[in-house]
């Protein structure tokens, strides 16, 4: 009866325009930017093309993926996340599963939890971890954009909180069988978690793919840029010298087609990859929000 009142009706379809609007509102810049890389270089300079290409061409997709810059730097992001989001996740989940435990089986548990909690409201700030980084001998190199954010104390919390979901009933009957905390974590927390796992990767890798500023301090040659940064300097800059555009070619393709078809392209491995954690996405958002 509740779902056919008046007052749940009308909740639903305001909730309802309210999510189509916000997705409508996401997808339309992606769109626009397609239309503006598949577009003539007049329309793209005046900037007449909206959501549909004006002289379709491919030009500026030629220009992109035949950039030995780009394919580089596109190189780069991948080995980033990849070497990011395995190291952060080994890290998170060896942190979060002793400090999902009680107290009485983890003296100091609290205060190691605070320890990290502390780290996600202060920071010594850039100069400092600039230093550190310096010091370390991780300057212009990938570990100085994989190593400092390995630890996630957002992350980790999160974990933490998902692990305390697992019915301790599961852990007990594996330590009687003679399991240990190694294998009680690999074959009893960590399937059961698989929707936390997914839902933290993803923000992760998405993290790591979106970072351009620690490349840019970080790494003083070009070459070795993120993708990231690498159109932040196109992009925001306009600094078109990382592209290799030959003179004849920035006179035949409009350097926003140029830029779209940069950017669109870097948007596709998040967007190829999201489907396949969807099912675990949306579980893991709520998981361990209510319990039993």
């Amino acid at each position: 009866m509740y779902y056919k009142s008046k007052t749940y009706k009308l909740f639903y379809s305001v909730n309802l325009l309210f999510l189509l609007t916000a997705a409508i509102a996401c997808i339309l810049p992606l769109i626009h930017i397609l239309a503006v890389s598949f577009s003539a270089k007049e329309p793209a300079n005046s900037h007449m093309v909206t959501l549909w290409p004006i002289g379709f061409n491919v030009d500026a997709y030629k220009q992109t993926l035949s950039n030995p810059n780009f394919i580089r730097s596109m190189g780069v992001s991948i080995q980033r996340v990849i070497l990011g989001t395995g190291i952060g996740m080994l890290v998170t989940i060896l942190t979060a599963y002793p400090l999902s435990k009680m107290n009485s089986l983890f003296r100091g548990r609290t205060a190691y939890t605070w320890f990290f909690v502390f780290t996600m409201l202060f920071n010594g700030g850039l100069i400092p971890t600039y230093i550190v980084i310096q010091k370390m001998q991780l300057m212009n190199s990938i570990w100085a954009l994989v190593l400092p954010g390995a630890v996630s104390a957002w992350n980790m919390v999160l974990m933490l909180n998902f692990f305390k979901t697992v019915p301790k009933e599961l852990e007990e009957a594996a330590l009687i069988d003679g399991a240990n905390h190694i294998k009680t974590l690999l074959f009893i927390y960590l399937p059961i978690s698989m929707p936390a796992l997914a839902t933290l990767s993803l923000f992760t890798m998405v993290g790591h793919w979106n970072s351009w500023f620690d490349g840019m301090i970080y790494l003083s040659e070009a070459k070795k840029w993120p993708l990231s940064t690498l159109l932040q300097t196109i992009v925001v800059t306009e600094d078109f010298s990382k592209i290799n555009m030959r003179p004849e070619d920035i006179r035949l393709i409009s350097n926003e087609t140029v830029k779209a078809s940069q950017i669109f392209i870097g948007a596709i491995p998040i967007l190829l990859v999201y489907p396949f954690l969807q099912k675990y996405f949306v579980k893991g958002m709520v998981l361990g929000a209510v319990k039993e």
